[in-house]
């Protein structure tokens, strides 16, 4: 853990420090506080939000009844009626939506928690997080300090690990890894089992899946019989969750796995890839997998394909149109790109989402959600 920075702090009259863990990045706190089991709601909640971490002295129990308390105090609407409402655009609406999610992430994390060098946390009532950590960080060293919120994070991925994720379109369940984005919108996957292959690959059969994540895509190519697959990713975390899955589901001899930025070398009759959807910038590792910014990955992957195609082969891009409902890109600079990249479109097939936001009049953003459309775009070289 030598690379990750110490947190200091003053506890009963002596400078105290640790090393200090962050997932998402974020630099250890300015100023840390120690609290305890009398440490009000409304106290934690006007020092978190004055940016001062509290270092929890307590009952395990009492802390996250507390977080609750903060996250509930967070999410009160104001009453100011008086207060005229401004109309926003939806590019508007999501910018302050993400600046909202922000703020709260940022207040809720500064609740945090010791840890011992095994993983477990020396406090009263605390459950039992060590395999939970050893399957997110490996073995432990020394002593560090995290966050609760952290914590619950790596606990629910721990869960979704143990009990998978369903993938109605292939009948089996995909076990993701802590750091690697769960397939949860599996619409997408349906779109990829039933478009129609390219014919080449009845006799040329290599097919890239780019961005592979958990490797549920290389997993629907496998299954709809090819023979050899390379899937990429940048991330050693989803290779390895990758290599779990298609092991366990008995297709891993069809399927080689390649860390790079994108394409591997040689050409393919099929390289699918569904890159994250809406171009804006990440706030954490596990972001990546949904927002692009400027598009990177988009633009890589068009820009990149005539080259890696063999002759006749097909991309099929897949892509959510949120972006576009959300004014953050629109359908003429998304053709502009394809066009530019030396490639026509074959054929589109659309689905509709229909995971619960989609029904949640609540959400800032449900009009953009509402009319949401998962596109599979079958693209070639002009």
């Amino acid at each position: 853990m030598n690379d990750y920075p110490v947190i200091s702090w003053q506890e009963a009259g002596e400078e105290k420090s640790a090393r200090w863990r962050s997932e998402n990045g974020s630099p250890p706190p300015r100023r840390v506080l120690i609290a305890d089991d009398r440490t009000t709601a409304d106290t934690a909640y006007r020092q978190a939000c004055e940016g001062n971490a509290l270092l929890w002295r307590g009952d395990f129990q009492n802390a996250r009844q507390l977080l609750q308390a903060i996250a509930r105090r967070i999410d009160k609407k104001p009453r100011d009626r008086k207060k005229k409402k401004v109309a926003h655009t939806p590019a508007e609406v999501f910018h302050l939506h993400r600046q909202a999610q922000s703020q709260r992430t940022r207040t809720l994390g500064m609740l945090l928690l010791p840890f011992d060098a095994d993983h477990s946390v020396p406090l009263r009532r605390a459950p039992d997080v060590r395999s939970a950590c050893i399957d997110a960080y490996g073995a432990g060293t020394e002593p560090y300090i995290a966050s609760l919120r952290g914590l619950q994070g790596l606990i629910g991925a721990y869960e979704w690990r143990k009990k998978g994720v369903e993938i109605p379109a292939l009948g089996i369940r995909i076990y993701p890894h802590y750091g690697v984005f769960s397939p949860i919108r599996s619409e997408y996957v349906r779109l990829v089992v039933k478009a129609p292959l390219p014919r080449l690959t009845m006799t040329q059969s290599v097919v890239f899946d780019i961005g592979t994540g958990t490797g549920v895509l290389a997993a629907v190519l496998a299954g709809r019989g090819i023979k050899r697959i390379i899937a990429t990713d940048q991330d050693l975390r989803a290779l390895n969750c990758a290599r779990e899955n298609l092991t366990q589901l008995g297709f891993i001899e069809q399927v080689d796995l390649v860390q790079t930025d994108l394409f591997p070398e040689g050409q393919a009759v099929l390289i699918v890839c569904n890159p994250p959807w809406i171009p804006a910038r990440p706030s954490s590792p596990l972001e990546h997998a949904i927002f692009d910014p400027e598009s990177r990955m988009l633009k890589g992957f068009l820009n990149g394909l005539t080259a890696h195609l063999a002759p006749g082969g097909e991309g099929w891009l897949i892509l959510s149109d949120l972006a576009e409902h959300l004014e953050l890109r629109t359908r003429a600079e998304l053709l502009a790109t394809i066009d530019a990249a030396g490639l026509k479109v074959l054929s589109k097939s659309d689905v509709k989402p229909h995971h619960p936001r989609v029904s949640d009049t609540s959400d800032p953003l449900h009009a953009a959600r509402a009319a949401e459309l998962t596109s599979l775009w079958q693209l070639t070289a002009k």
